[in-house]
């Protein structure tokens, strides 16, 4: 994993930006579209984790992709083109398979940009975001999101620390279950001890006995505010296309899709200059930096 020009940014920005891609991702079921969103993600998420970005993607993402392709037209017979029957007559329709596919494309998709706001956002972040409009929720939030790897992590001890003591606990389903559930519950109970911990902790720091204040770490400088502008003058065109139906594709009764023109074009090249600003801005400072390099 490595960390990226992107992540550098300003919180506001990084999250107005996963929020744009995935809105457009997630609403406009049109094979472009999909299609763009598909590739910049795997993109990012190979550039961001590398190797666990593909091991994530083969054995993850590829599974929901391929589950949504072939599951779709098993139980939607849906469609104007019968490519073949099943044994019990219903109908395997092109419309449901490309359907399925475009769904799957579009899951995959969604998968991996959660996954890169994973990796971009940190729970900091969300405190600094949202810690002076809803304290309360932010403050469970950010918690949860350390929580949840140090649960993992304490899982993965306990059951390394077991195993040194007893390198062989037994093979079958009923001995792996016991072994299972005796770490399940030795790492249940370190997480409710450190629970009551924490609150004894935040009690004696006077947590809820006044007004809080915050400290500001991230400030909103001019390579933010050109990042800002880039992804309004990105965004606007490319919803101002699928809203007045310049990219629209329809999967059934029959399919049909807009007829390309200059304002498809337009929102499909702002889409895709939309998706690509992290690793256009990775290039950019790639090549700053060896300007700099080469001036030294």
């Amino acid at each position: 994993m490595r960390r990226d020009a992107f992540s550098s940014v300003h919180p506001a920005v990084e999250l107005a930006f996963f929020l744009a891609v995935t809105l457009v991702t997630a609403f406009v079921l049109h094979p472009v579209i999909t299609g763009i969103s598909l590739v910049s993600a795997f993109i990012y998420s190979v550039w961001l984790k590398g190797k666990k970005a593909l091991r994530f993607n083969a054995f993850f993402v590829l599974p929901v992709l391929l589950a949504a392709a072939i599951l779709n037209p098993v139980f939607n017979h849906e469609g104007t083109t019968v490519l073949f029957y099943f044994k019990n007559g219903n109908a395997v329709t092109l419309e449901a398979v490309l359907y399925g596919v475009n769904s799957g494309c579009m899951f995959a998709a969604l998968i991996m940009w959660f996954s890169c706001l994973d990796r971009v956002m940190s729970a900091d972040k969300y405190t600094y975001l949202f810690g002076g409009a809803i304290p309360a929720l932010s403050l469970v939030f950010s918690m949860v999101l350390r929580f949840v790897p140090g649960f993992m992590r304490r899982i993965k001890e306990v059951s390394e620390a077991q195993r040194s003591l007893a390198p062989e606990p037994g093979k079958g389903p009923v001995k792996a279950a016991k072994h299972g559930l005796s770490v399940l519950s030795l790492t249940t109970t370190w997480a409710l001890e450190k629970a009551v911990t924490v609150s004894d902790s935040m009690r004696s720091r006077g947590y809820g006995t006044g007004r809080r204040t915050s400290f500001r770490l991230y400030r909103f400088d001019t390579r933010d505010l050109v990042l800002t502008l880039l992804l309004v003058l990105c965004f606007v065109p490319s919803v101002y296309a699928m809203v007045t139906k310049h990219i629209r594709f329809r999967f059934y009764p029959s399919i049909k899709s807009s007829g390309p023109d200059a304002v498809f074009y337009l929102g499909c090249a702002a889409f895709l200059t939309l998706c690509s600003l992290p690793i256009l801005l990775e290039i950019k400072e790639a090549v700053e930096w060896r300007i700099l390099r080469s001036r030294l």
